[in-house]
């Protein structure tokens, strides 16, 4: 689990190397990644939309920008979480995500909560 806090938006993401989905003799590598959005603040907040920066385990850098999260621009009360499941596929057996989600409080605010640094990873092979 990975676990980033910001302005008491509270991020957790766990991924997985989906070996079913996967194909290194293509190479095509399926990831999911599981979040747990947490306010641990103490007001209200909506989440807007996301911004993700994707690496593969060449360097190679994908950015997705997007309203919401699958489909949902989820509303926490204080003490609320929202939970949901994504993937990426890559085309290397390691790689990394970080990004942001932009929220907006009950007066208007917005801000940015953090997304960690996470790591996707094939444990089946010893690839960097």
């Amino acid at each position: 689990m990975y676990t980033e806090l910001t302005q008491g938006i509270e991020v957790v993401v766990t991924p997985e190397f989906l070996p079913e989905h996967s194909r290194p003799d293509v190479p095509y590598y399926f990831f999911a990644y599981h979040v747990r959005i947490t306010n641990r603040g103490e007001k209200p907040v909506q989440l807007i939309s996301r911004h993700w920066i994707i690496r593969d385990g060449m360097g190679r850098n994908d950015e997705v920008r997007g309203p919401g999260v699958v489909g949902l621009q989820p509303i926490l009360e204080i003490g609320q979480s929202f939970e949901y499941s994504s993937s990426c596929p890559l085309p290397t057996p390691t790689g990394s995500m970080r990004g942001a989600y932009q929220m907006v409080d009950a007066e208007g605010a917005r801000f940015e909560a953090k997304i960690p640094l996470f790591f996707l990873r094939d444990m089946n092979r010893n690839a960097s």
